[in-house]
This record gives C-alpha cells, sequence and structure tokens, in this order.
C-alpha cells in the first residue's frame, strides 16, 4: 500500500451506487416486500443496529407515505454481545439500543441490514432475536450483498445489489441521515 507524505496510506474508492440509484433500489425492495407481506399485519420489520436501522426506517417510509400501509410494526435490534467475536478485540465495544416494543412470537420478521458479508452478523442477530419469543418465519434483506465473502451459510431474501468484492475491498454504505449524503462506495484499503 503506498504512503503518502503525510504517513497515511492511501485509499481509493469507487461509486457503486449513487443517491437516485439508491432511491431506485430502495423502492424496488419495498415493492418485493409489499408483494410478499401485503398489508404487514403477521409481519415486522427489524433493523439490525447501527446501520441496518437507517435501511428499515427508508422502507418504512416508502411503504407508508407511497403505498399506504398502515401500522407497520418497526423495531432495531442490537447483536452486539451475541456476537461470537465481541470478546476477541482489543478495543471495547459499545452497544447500540434494541427497541422492539411488540411481539415477534408466531409472526413473520424480515431482518434488516444494509450490507451482508460474512453472514455473522446476521446469524447473531437470528440468536438475538430468539430472546424475543419464536417468530414464525425470518426472512433477510440487505442492500448489498458481497456474495463470495460468506463464512457462513446465509443467503438474503431479498437483495438490493449484488457485489463481488475481493477480501481487501470494503463496502461503505453512507445515508443521508447520518453522514450527510446517500452513496455507497467500493474502497479499496
Amino acid at each position: 500500500m503506498p504512503k503518502r507524505h503525510d504517513g497515511e496510506f492511501n485509499m481509493s474508492q469507487k461509486v457503486l451506487l449513487t443517491a437516485k440509484e439508491i432511491d431506485i433500489l430502495l423502492h424496488r425492495l419495498a415493492c418485493q416486500l409489499l408483494e410478499n407481506h401485503l398489508d404487514f399485519s403477521d409481519t415486522v420489520l427489524i433493523g439490525i443496529q447501527p446501520r441496518g436501522i437507517f435501511l428499515a426506517n427508508r422502507l418504512t417510509k416508502i411503504l407508508s407515505e407511497e403505498y399506504q400501509v398502515k401500522d407497520i410494526a418497526l423495531g432495531s435490534l442490537d447483536i452486539t454481545f451475541f456476537r461470537d467475536d465481541f470478546r476477541r478485540g482489543e478495543k471495547t465495544l459499545e452497544a447500540s439500543t434494541t427497541e422492539i416494543d411488540f411481539l415477534v412470537e408466531g409472526k413473520r420478521v424480515v431482518l434488516i441490514d444494509d450490507v451482508l458479508y460474512t453472514g455473522r452478523s446476521i446469524r447473531a442477530a437470528l440468536t438475538a432475536i430468539q430472546t424475543f419469543g419464536r417468530p414464525k418465519e425470518i426472512e433477510l434483506l440487505t442492500l448489498i450483498d458481497r456474495r463470495f465473502s460468506r463464512h457462513l451459510p446465509i443467503q438474503p431474501n431479498y437483495r438490493g445489489r449484488q457485489v463481488d468484492a475481493i477480501n481487501e475491498e470494503k463496502v461503505k454504505v453512507m445515508w443521508k441521515e447520518n453522514d450527510g449524503k446517500d452513496i455507497i462506495y467500493l474502497v479499496n484499503t
């Protein structure tokens, strides 16, 4: 990796998706959810903290405002202490909040995350959601699927875009609510 004169490493990044392309994908994902869940009376949406909640909020807004779906149950799930690597790193992990103020018992749960990479976060989410009851069914929705990086046999039911990235590359999703703009980069570190 070449060093700059100030000692920092150079990173190159390429735009994977623009704000307009992200918006198109969000609408397509919302339509797919609508096709499979109709009125959402038996379905709950759960964003995986910290970044999946931005996607979950956007989808809920599209479903509510543009397709007039009423009373969508939306929650957020922190998986920090359910991860298989939470005691392995040197840095102290900071937990996010879990907000699930509805029953998941017997419901169709859609777990939502921005990037599916190794599958370990989803495995942790599957374990964590069981502490709230036994869902009838669990589906996975992800904006970006890094399909060649999986460590576990986990596949999304709904995917915005499939990306073939090598291990040194990272997918960086930026949301205007958190990062000031909507854009997705492929970053070569």
